[in-house]
């Protein structure tokens, strides 16, 4: 009988298969041993690769940006000498930088005061924002109502059974304090001025003014109406940064209404040309008191004072707090949101490279002239493989200032990367694994 004879084929192709694969991996471990860095950390290194980072210079405002300091190299520049922020006749006060919210001097800013007429700073906001939102219009009527007409103190002089826009009473409120403008006001937008209170006071809450309560839309004397100095910087900022295409009006000098024109009474507006804002209050209770803004090239700061003497001293001495922080201080912007910082090798992906950069803008408040003092290190992972989205955290990047560290932020993928196909996949972990025993 004869036998059939075995098909060699099969095994031929896997005779075959077996020595491409070792061939490569031969190949493989040599092109991964000659292609393996060499790492010199300095003492100070972790074991973890980092890379030099210069702060960009790209994509920025040449007006905006600092000279770009080098990571891991000091620069010989002596600490600047700041001193004490100004003593002012004043029960509180706080300097905040608009853009950061970094404060720059306090005196009981936490401190539960009467704010006066700064209440309105948040009916005139809540307004805005209702017209910002689509809600009410600036050419909208308002009747104005008996109680509108009868209220005392600062005032507008609007007429009861009249109809006044939404525009000009918000210039009632903001340039000439009308208490009668403001209810107005306070009844179109909320039906009461009972049911706006509660409006306001829960905008309060959501901005982080932990410390504010409001008994009425106008700041006139009850028990109970409250706020502290650094949560009205907080109001401050959240109508600048917010609204500003209705932070203008905080900036008008003169309202004409009723055959009258009134000044604003922030005497800083006519002082000071980078003053733009905001505010002014007083009760016999509350004193004078003065929220102000001002601007120079690219450093806005907010100061509030509050419980000073009279109306020259609450604009005196809130001239002195924001001299100090502009003499001192500076906003420096160093990276925008999405801009790239480096790239990366990119491990069984489609694409060998993928951009890195920083998810947010870093902006940061720090002592006038420092900017080249500062160190920049970016921490990038030592081993990124695909796939990989946008946004993934692929490392960090940090700034120190001095010794200090100001920013810790991460650093993720700009793009995607697609995972490769199988054998593409596999050359690579391969070389991984001959780098990695080889290292």
């Amino acid at each position: 009988m004869i036998k059939k004879s075995t098909n060699s084929r099969p095994l031929l192709l896997s005779s075959l298969f077996t020595s491409a694969v070792l061939s490569s991996v031969l190949i493989l471990s040599q092109q991964a041993f000659a292609q393996q860095p060499t790492i010199q950390q300095s003492a100070s290194q972790p074991a973890a690769a980092q890379q030099s980072a210069q702060l960009p210079t790209a994509q920025l405002p040449a007006s905006t940006l600092p000279k770009a300091p080098v990571a891991g190299q000091v620069v010989e520049q002596k600490p600047q000498v700041i001193p004490a922020p100004p003593q002012l006749a004043a029960t509180g006060f706080i300097l905040v930088d608009a853009t950061t919210g970094s404060i720059v001097a306090e005196y009981n800013s936490d401190q539960r005061l009467p704010p006066a007429s700064l209440t309105k700073m948040m009916s005139s906001y809540l307004v805005v924002d209702e017209i910002e939102k689509g809600k009410i219009s600036e050419d909208s009527m308002v009747n104005i109502s008996v109680k509108a007409w009868k209220m005392g103190g600062s005032r507008m002089y609007v007429k009861e059974g009249t109809q006044v826009s939404v525009i000009d009473l918000l210039r009632g409120v903001i340039i000439q304090s009308g208490n009668d403008a403001t209810v107005a006001l306070a009844e179109y937008v909320a039906g009461n001025e009972d049911a706006f209170v509660d409006s306001m006071n829960q905008r309060a809450a959501q901005l982080g003014m932990a410390n504010t309560h409001f008994e009425n839309s106008t700041g006139w004397p009850a028990e109970g109406h409250l706020t502290t100095a650094k949560d009205l910087a907080i109001l401050a900022r959240a109508i600048i940064n917010d609204h500003p295409t209705h932070y203008p009006l905080y900036a008008e000098k003169y309202f004409f209404y009723n055959n009258i024109r009134q000044p604003n009474r922030n005497l800083l507006l006519f002082r000071d040309d980078t003053v733009d804002g905001l505010k002014t209050g007083h009760t016999e209770e509350a004193g004078y008191c003065l929220v102000a803004s001002s601007k120079r090239e690219n450093t806005r700061f907010i100061a509030v004072v509050m419980g000073t003497a009279n109306e020259s001293a609450r604009a005196a001495e809130t001239q002195k707090l924001l001299a100090y922080g502009f003499r001192y201080f500076q906003t420096t912007q160093l990276y925008q949101a999405g801009q790239q910082v480096s790239t990366s090798r990119v491990w069984a992906g489609k694409t060998q490279e993928v951009s890195l950069g920083i998810p947010n803008n870093i902006v940061l408040t720090i002592p006038k002239g420092r900017e080249q003092a500062m160190q920049a290190k970016m921490h990038i992972n030592e081993i990124i493989k695909a796939p990989i989205v946008v946004g993934q955290e692929l490392g960090n990047l940090t700034v120190e200032l001095d010794g200090q560290l100001i920013v810790n932020t991460p650093i993720v993928a700009l793009q995607p990367v697609e995972e490769a196909g199988f054998f593409a996949r596999l050359i690579d972990n391969l070389k991984l694994f001959f780098r990695n025993l080889f290292s």
